[in-house]
């Protein structure tokens, strides 16, 4: 069953982990220096947020698959739809190793489409796996953000 994902970018991180702690009536189940997240069964959600000097607000949405085939069910619809923007495989990012799907909607709404394999420590990593500073992880981005 996959799980509805929503990143949002913060300028307080502190204030925000307060606010949707209270919002959710649970504690994040991640917590980093820039970036929090909640695995939540009711409603069943990825909800993330990061403080990494990006404009505020949602920065993406997103389906986060439960193994390789529901990834890849997703992946064939979204070639279907000529929206796949970025296939990334065994990808570092928001401190988690992931084969990622990235696609943008009719009005540019960013999709990520995910499964994770495991846990990093780092937020980012280039492809050949070196931690490197970068102001985000999260797909392909238009050239004004």
């Amino acid at each position: 069953m996959k799980r509805f994902h929503v990143h949002v970018n913060v300028d307080q991180l502190d204030r925000s982990i307060t606010f949707y702690t209270t919002l959710f009536g649970a504690a994040p189940t991640v917590v980093k220096p820039d970036y929090a997240k909640w695995m939540l069964d009711d409603p069943r959600v990825n909800f993330a947020i990061s403080q990494r000097g990006r404009q505020t607000g949602v920065d993406h949405l997103g389906m986060q698959a439960e193994d390789d085939a529901e990834l890849a069910a997703i992946g064939t619809r979204l070639q279907a739809a000529d929206a796949v923007a970025l296939a990334e495989k065994g990808t570092t990012c928001c401190y988690a190793r992931s084969d990622k799907f990235w696609a943008e909607d009719p009005q540019g709404v960013r999709w990520e489409s995910f499964h994770t394999q495991g846990e990093a420590t780092t937020y980012y990593a280039d492809p050949v796996g070196i931690a490197v500073e970068r102001d985000s992880c999260c797909g392909p981005f238009a050239a004004d953000q």
